[in-house]
């Protein structure tokens, strides 16, 4: 992973709006075009209503017109992996592939790489619906 990633989800998470969990988390994505994107999470007080870094981030970058997440950076506090949930799991799953890199950090930098295959396994995807409808490759 480059720094220029990891800077990226460093300076999101330092953007969050975080004020019920006081747990801020910071996101970015490397598309196939090269691009980076980032995202940070942001709360409301219906909590449901919130929005994670991860999905911040994928929405950056389909705003930039861009449909492919070649890798992704996730940051956050503490001392634990901070992982994207499994909403946001399956909102990677959609633009990247089972060979995606997620880099997992903390404040003091990455702690750990897994592959999209890794932290989604068996996992649900377009071309699922592509059987469903005939349109099989």
């Amino acid at each position: 992973m480059n720094q220029d990633l990891l800077q990226a989800a460093r300076n999101a998470m330092g953007k969050a709006y975080a004020p019920y969990s006081n747990f801020s988390v910071g996101a970015s994505i490397r598309s196939t075009g090269g691009n980076i994107y980032s995202g940070c999470n942001v709360e409301n007080a219906a909590y449901p209503q919130g929005c994670c870094a991860e999905a911040s981030a994928i929405s950056a970058m389909i705003g930039a017109g861009e449909r492919q997440i070649s890798e992704l950076c996730v940051i956050g506090p503490g001392d634990a992996l901070v992982t994207p949930c499994g909403g946001c799991r399956q909102k990677i799953r959609e633009f990247a592939n089972d060979n995606t890199p997620i880099h997992i950090c903390g404040p003091e930098g990455l702690r750990r790489t897994l592959t999209l295959a890794e932290l989604l396994p068996l996992s649900f995807g377009p071309e699922n619906l592509d059987t469903v409808r005939g349109n099989q490759s």
